[in-house]
């Protein structure tokens, strides 16, 4: 059951932390599906990449199946350290030509100030982010492997909106900036 977005609250239980409390009330009002604009930016010449995703966004609770799963791959002792998560699917095409781009999920857990994933932007390993959250409604993202950071500030707008913005460096430089509008879809 998906509770009403003006209902949920992060409350705080003894076992949880502040940053922890904030991300489960981020994860839970992100519940949804989502189409999302993308624009790729390529430095430093600039070539533009847009695309069109189509996102569902389901809420994970501590102990649940799909948590437990992700701490096995990240080889964590306790299966239910992680105080929540969630599953995000997509289908994502070339805004300009149609043509399907990509197609896929992934799994976020928390526990502390890290976001573990099953797989990253650009891999398929297993990987984690140190986030924190400059309100409630921002949650900002950092990302390292192979070389590479991943810096994302992820941002809820009332409601019906969320924008996104993704920095990729590598060796110092910045390779990548990635724009994203998403809308609700009711």
């Amino acid at each position: 059951m998906t509770l009403p977005i003006q209902s949920i609250q992060a409350i705080e239980t003894p076992s949880q932390t502040a940053s922890e409390a904030l991300i489960a009330e981020f994860f839970q009002r992100s519940q949804g599906k989502w189409r999302s604009d993308r624009r790729y930016y390529t430095l430093p010449d600039g070539d533009t990449k847009e695309i069109v995703s189509l996102i569902a966004i389901r809420f994970l609770v501590q102990g649940c199946e799909e948590l437990r799963s992700l701490a096995q791959m990240h080889k964590l002792e306790d299966e239910a350290i992680m105080t929540c998560g969630a599953e995000v699917t997509w289908d994502s095409a070339d805004s300009v030509s149609g043509k399907k781009q990509s197609q896929g999920s992934t799994l976020f857990g928390a526990k502390s100030d890290i976001l573990y994933r099953d797989r990253g932007f650009a891999t398929s390993d297993p990987v984690t982010a140190q986030f924190y959250m400059t309100r409630p409604e921002t949650l900002c993202l950092r990302t390292e492997y192979k070389g590479s950071v991943f810096e994302e500030e992820l941002k809820l707008i009332g409601q019906q909106y969320r924008t996104r913005q993704t920095i990729i460096t590598r060796s110092g430089e910045q390779q990548m900036i990635g724009q994203y509008l998403e809308k609700r879809i009711n």
